[in-house]
Protein backbone atom coordinates (compact mmCIF):
# COMPACT_ATOMS: atom_id res chain seq x y z
CA UNK A 1 0.00 0.00 0.00
CA UNK A 2 1.43 3.43 -0.93
CA UNK A 3 1.86 6.28 1.53
CA UNK A 4 -1.15 8.20 0.18
CA UNK A 5 -3.44 5.22 0.74
CA UNK A 6 -1.97 4.75 4.22
CA UNK A 7 -2.67 8.37 5.15
CA UNK A 8 -6.24 8.22 3.88
CA UNK A 9 -6.85 4.99 5.79
CA UNK A 10 -5.24 6.41 8.95
CA UNK A 11 -7.45 9.50 8.86
CA UNK A 12 -10.51 7.25 8.82
CA UNK A 13 -9.16 5.21 11.77
CA UNK A 14 -8.52 8.35 13.81
CA UNK A 15 -11.94 9.78 12.99
CA UNK A 16 -13.61 6.54 14.08
CA UNK A 17 -11.61 6.51 17.34
CA UNK A 18 -12.68 10.12 18.01
CA UNK A 19 -16.29 9.23 17.27
CA UNK A 20 -16.20 6.22 19.63
CA UNK A 21 -14.53 8.21 22.42
CA UNK A 22 -17.03 11.04 22.10
CA UNK A 23 -19.98 8.67 22.24
CA UNK A 24 -18.54 6.92 25.32
CA UNK A 25 -18.47 10.31 27.02
CA UNK A 26 -21.96 11.25 25.88
CA UNK A 27 -20.60 13.93 23.54
CA UNK A 28 -21.42 14.84 19.97
CA UNK A 29 -18.45 13.68 17.82
CA UNK A 30 -19.00 16.75 15.64
CA UNK A 31 -17.85 18.90 18.59
CA UNK A 32 -14.28 17.58 18.15
CA UNK A 33 -12.00 18.99 15.45
CA UNK A 34 -9.14 16.84 14.21
CA UNK A 35 -5.96 18.82 13.54
CA UNK A 36 -3.45 16.95 11.39
CA UNK A 37 -0.01 17.91 12.68
CA UNK A 38 2.05 18.28 9.55
CA UNK A 39 5.46 19.29 10.92
CA UNK A 40 8.31 17.77 8.86
CA UNK A 41 5.75 16.35 6.40
CA UNK A 42 5.88 17.02 2.67
CA UNK A 43 3.29 18.96 0.73
CA UNK A 44 2.36 15.70 -0.99
CA UNK A 45 1.67 14.00 2.34
CA UNK A 46 -0.43 16.94 3.48
CA UNK A 47 -2.38 16.86 0.21
CA UNK A 48 -3.20 13.21 0.91
CA UNK A 49 -4.60 14.17 4.32
CA UNK A 50 -6.64 16.96 2.73
CA UNK A 51 -7.96 14.49 0.17
CA UNK A 52 -9.14 12.35 3.11
CA UNK A 53 -11.22 15.24 4.39
CA UNK A 54 -8.80 16.97 6.78
CA UNK A 55 -9.51 20.70 6.94
CA UNK A 56 -7.34 21.74 9.92
CA UNK A 57 -3.53 21.56 9.87
CA UNK A 58 -1.05 22.21 12.68
CA UNK A 59 2.57 23.32 12.54
CA UNK A 60 5.09 23.74 15.34
CA UNK A 61 7.35 26.36 13.75
CA UNK A 62 6.51 29.60 11.99
CA UNK A 63 9.20 29.02 9.36
CA UNK A 64 7.75 25.66 8.35
CA UNK A 65 4.24 27.09 8.40
CA UNK A 66 5.37 29.77 5.94
CA UNK A 67 6.83 27.13 3.60
CA UNK A 68 3.51 25.25 3.41
CA UNK A 69 0.76 27.85 3.44
CA UNK A 70 1.68 29.11 -0.04
CA UNK A 71 1.72 25.79 -1.92
CA UNK A 72 -1.53 24.75 -0.22
CA UNK A 73 -3.33 28.09 -0.39
CA UNK A 74 -5.93 26.80 -2.84
CA UNK A 75 -7.07 24.11 -0.39
CA UNK A 76 -8.63 26.61 2.03
CA UNK A 77 -7.26 24.85 5.12
CA UNK A 78 -7.38 26.30 8.63
CA UNK A 79 -3.85 26.61 10.02
CA UNK A 80 -2.97 26.18 13.70
CA UNK A 81 0.37 27.21 15.20
CA UNK A 82 0.78 24.71 18.01
CA UNK A 83 4.45 25.08 18.97
CA UNK A 84 6.17 27.59 21.20
CA UNK A 85 6.19 31.06 19.63
CA UNK A 86 9.16 33.40 19.88
CA UNK A 87 8.34 37.09 20.15
CA UNK A 88 10.42 37.91 17.05
CA UNK A 89 8.15 35.58 15.00
CA UNK A 90 4.85 37.13 16.09
CA UNK A 91 4.40 39.40 13.07
CA UNK A 92 4.79 36.48 10.67
CA UNK A 93 2.62 34.20 12.83
CA UNK A 94 -0.24 36.70 12.71
CA UNK A 95 -0.04 36.74 8.92
CA UNK A 96 -0.13 32.93 8.59
CA UNK A 97 -1.93 31.24 11.48
CA UNK A 98 -5.68 31.22 12.04
CA UNK A 99 -5.29 30.16 15.68
CA UNK A 100 -2.20 30.31 17.93
CA UNK A 101 -2.29 27.59 20.59
CA UNK A 102 0.73 28.64 22.63
CA UNK A 103 0.20 31.97 24.41
CA UNK A 104 2.25 31.17 27.50
CA UNK A 105 3.85 34.32 28.94
CA UNK A 106 3.47 38.06 29.50
CA UNK A 107 6.13 39.10 26.96
CA UNK A 108 4.42 37.13 24.20
CA UNK A 109 1.04 38.61 25.11
CA UNK A 110 2.48 42.15 24.94
CA UNK A 111 4.00 41.52 21.50
CA UNK A 112 0.79 39.93 20.19
CA UNK A 113 -1.14 43.02 21.29
CA UNK A 114 1.43 45.34 19.70
CA UNK A 115 1.50 43.56 16.36
CA UNK A 116 -2.26 42.95 16.22
CA UNK A 117 -2.99 46.61 16.93
CA UNK A 118 -0.45 47.65 14.28
CA UNK A 119 -2.23 45.47 11.71
CA UNK A 120 -5.71 46.33 13.03
CA UNK A 121 -6.66 42.67 13.32
CA UNK A 122 -7.83 40.66 16.31
CA UNK A 123 -5.49 37.77 17.18
CA UNK A 124 -7.20 34.52 18.20
CA UNK A 125 -5.23 32.46 20.70
CA UNK A 126 -5.37 29.69 23.23
CA UNK A 127 -3.52 30.02 26.51
CA UNK A 128 -1.11 27.16 27.09
CA UNK A 129 -1.32 25.83 30.65
CA UNK A 130 1.42 23.73 32.23
CA UNK A 131 -0.97 21.46 34.11
CA UNK A 132 1.65 18.79 34.85
CA UNK A 133 4.16 21.23 36.33
CA UNK A 134 7.01 19.70 34.33
CA UNK A 135 9.97 22.06 34.03
CA UNK A 136 10.48 20.94 30.43
CA UNK A 137 7.05 22.17 29.35
CA UNK A 138 5.96 25.68 28.42
CA UNK A 139 2.81 27.20 29.82
CA UNK A 140 1.18 29.34 32.48
CA UNK A 141 0.91 27.66 35.87
CA UNK A 142 -2.67 26.85 36.93
CA UNK A 143 -2.46 29.26 39.88
CA UNK A 144 -1.45 32.13 37.58
CA UNK A 145 -4.05 31.45 34.89
CA UNK A 146 -6.91 33.64 36.11
CA UNK A 147 -4.74 36.70 36.86
CA UNK A 148 -3.19 36.36 33.40
CA UNK A 149 -6.60 36.10 31.73
CA UNK A 150 -7.92 39.09 33.66
CA UNK A 151 -5.11 41.18 32.21
CA UNK A 152 -5.94 39.92 28.73
CA UNK A 153 -9.56 40.92 29.29
CA UNK A 154 -8.50 44.57 29.69
CA UNK A 155 -7.54 44.97 26.02
CA UNK A 156 -9.19 44.35 22.64
CA UNK A 157 -6.55 43.01 20.26
CA UNK A 158 -5.90 39.51 21.62
CA UNK A 159 -8.90 37.24 22.03
CA UNK A 160 -8.56 34.02 24.04
CA UNK A 161 -10.76 31.22 22.73
CA UNK A 162 -9.74 28.48 25.15
CA UNK A 163 -6.89 26.57 26.74
CA UNK A 164 -4.21 24.15 25.56
CA UNK A 165 -2.04 21.67 27.42
CA UNK A 166 0.40 18.84 26.79
CA UNK A 167 0.30 15.78 29.02
CA UNK A 168 3.53 14.06 30.10
CA UNK A 169 4.77 11.47 27.65
CA UNK A 170 3.71 7.97 28.67
CA UNK A 171 3.08 4.60 27.07
CA UNK A 172 -0.21 4.46 28.99
CA UNK A 173 -2.83 6.94 27.72
CA UNK A 174 -4.70 6.73 31.02
CA UNK A 175 -1.84 8.57 32.74
CA UNK A 176 -2.82 11.65 30.73
CA UNK A 177 -6.42 11.62 32.00
CA UNK A 178 -5.96 13.61 35.23
CA UNK A 179 -4.08 16.32 33.34
CA UNK A 180 -6.82 16.63 30.72
CA UNK A 181 -9.48 16.61 33.41
CA UNK A 182 -7.66 19.37 35.27
CA UNK A 183 -7.59 21.54 32.14
CA UNK A 184 -11.34 21.08 31.73
CA UNK A 185 -11.89 22.07 35.36
CA UNK A 186 -9.74 25.18 34.87
CA UNK A 187 -11.81 26.10 31.82
CA UNK A 188 -14.99 25.81 33.89
CA UNK A 189 -13.50 28.16 36.51
CA UNK A 190 -12.54 30.67 33.82
CA UNK A 191 -15.98 30.46 32.20
CA UNK A 192 -17.60 31.38 35.50
CA UNK A 193 -15.59 34.63 35.56
CA UNK A 194 -17.23 35.84 32.30
CA UNK A 195 -14.16 37.84 31.33
CA UNK A 196 -14.25 40.12 28.28
CA UNK A 197 -12.26 38.87 25.26
CA UNK A 198 -11.97 35.46 26.94
CA UNK A 199 -14.12 32.48 25.96
CA UNK A 200 -13.65 28.81 26.71
CA UNK A 201 -15.03 27.33 23.49
CA UNK A 202 -11.89 25.26 22.90
CA UNK A 203 -9.80 22.76 24.83
CA UNK A 204 -6.77 21.77 22.76
CA UNK A 205 -5.41 18.56 24.26
CA UNK A 206 -4.48 15.08 23.13
CA UNK A 207 -1.95 13.84 20.60
CA UNK A 208 -1.44 10.56 18.74
CA UNK A 209 -0.93 8.48 21.88
CA UNK A 210 -3.72 9.85 24.05
CA UNK A 211 -6.26 11.72 21.90
CA UNK A 212 -9.11 9.29 22.69
CA UNK A 213 -8.71 9.95 26.43
CA UNK A 214 -8.59 13.69 25.69
CA UNK A 215 -11.89 13.47 23.81
CA UNK A 216 -13.45 11.61 26.73
CA UNK A 217 -12.32 14.45 29.00
CA UNK A 218 -13.71 17.24 26.83
CA UNK A 219 -11.17 18.09 24.11
CA UNK A 220 -12.59 20.11 21.22
CA UNK A 221 -9.27 20.17 19.32
CA UNK A 222 -6.97 17.14 19.09
CA UNK A 223 -3.49 17.44 17.56
CA UNK A 224 -2.63 14.20 15.75
CA UNK A 225 0.49 13.66 13.66
CA UNK A 226 2.06 10.20 13.81
CA UNK A 227 -1.28 8.35 13.88
CA UNK A 228 -2.11 10.01 10.55
CA UNK A 229 1.21 10.31 8.73
CA UNK A 230 3.16 7.43 10.29
CA UNK A 231 6.46 7.54 12.15
CA UNK A 232 8.87 10.29 11.16
CA UNK A 233 12.06 9.33 9.37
Amino acid sequence: MDSVSNIIMNVEKVREAIRSAALRAGRDPRAVTLIAVSKTRSVEEIQAALAAGITHLGENRVQELAEKVGPLADRNATWHLIGSLQTNKVKQALELADLIHSLDRESLFAELVRQAERRAVVCDTLVQVNVSGEASKHGIGPDNLLPFLRRIGQQQWVRVRGLMTMAPLSADPEEARPHFRRLRELAEQVRAEALPNVSMEHLSMGMSGDYAVAVEEGATLVRVGTAIFGERA
